[in-house]
């Protein structure tokens, strides 16, 4: 078996857990046997395109997130136009502070296709609980990330209610650094309104410890530059 195959699997699986399905269900929803489809998410045989398709529908999600993260491409582009944090990149994380019931929204991005050579398609998984089946999150969002000189923008919408889209600005991602600030506005569901909160990137997953949440509350500088600007702002 391919790791390919094998991740593709995975991620099948991943999804139709998080959906409620048990096997028999989404087998009858792409019209094969459940004998058929345990193989596919034990990466035992390989998906045609049109099964494929059939999958993502039944799903809900895109073709592309069945598919393992990739930098598939990246040799297009100019090394003067990938930021020096994402390079190298398939995949990336990030944590927000939730005031509403006082926890950590870990995230998961995914990059896959390549759109122009600034931009690239992406997925993200929302307040996953295990690192090995974050497709298993509270909300799933795609959408592309587009780099520019002084800015990376990420714009999403909300896989299962489209109304919450969202926008990320993180700012000099070009500067050398493990980790970098962004900003995130879009729109919240418990209760809905519109929100802007603070967000940590990460090439890696980070040791949460008394230091690392209390840096993801707003700090004093925080409340000082919103009084400054009238805006809640990130450096």
């Amino acid at each position: 078996m391919s790791d390919l195959t094998r991740e593709t699997g995975k991620r099948i699986h991943d999804f139709r857990k998080s959906r409620g399905l048990n096997q028999e269900e989404l087998a009858s929803l792409i019209f094969k046997s459940k004998a058929t489809l345990s193989k596919y998410e034990k990466g035992e045989i390989s998906i045609d395109l049109d099964t494929l398709k059939q999958l993502a529908l039944a799903l809900h999600v895109r073709m592309e997130q069945l598919l393992p993260p990739t930098i598939e491409g990246y040799e297009e582009i100019s090394p003067a136009r990938v930021p020096t944090f994402f390079k190298g990149l398939t995949q990336f994380f990030s944590y927000m502070f939730d005031g509403r019931d006082n926890h950590v929204l870990r995230c998961v991005f995914d990059l896959h296709a390549l759109l122009a050579p600034n931009r690239q398609q992406v997925a993200l998984y929302m307040n996953f609980k295990d690192k090995d089946h974050y497709q298993n999150a509270e909300n799933i969002y795609f959408g592309y990330i587009e780099h520019f000189d002084v800015l990376s923008i990420i714009e999403l919408v909300n896989q299962n209610t489209p109304t919450e889209k969202a926008s990320i600005q993180i700012p000099s991602p070009f500067m050398e650094a493990d980790t970098r600030w962004g900003l995130w506005n879009g729109v919240s569901s418990r209760p809905f309104m519109p929100v802007a909160g603070k967000m940590l990137f990460s090439k890696k997953l980070l040791k949460e410890d008394a230091a690392f949440l209390k840096s993801l509350r707003l700090t004093k500088e925080d409340i000082r530059r919103l009084k400054y600007y009238n805006f809640f702002t990130v450096v």
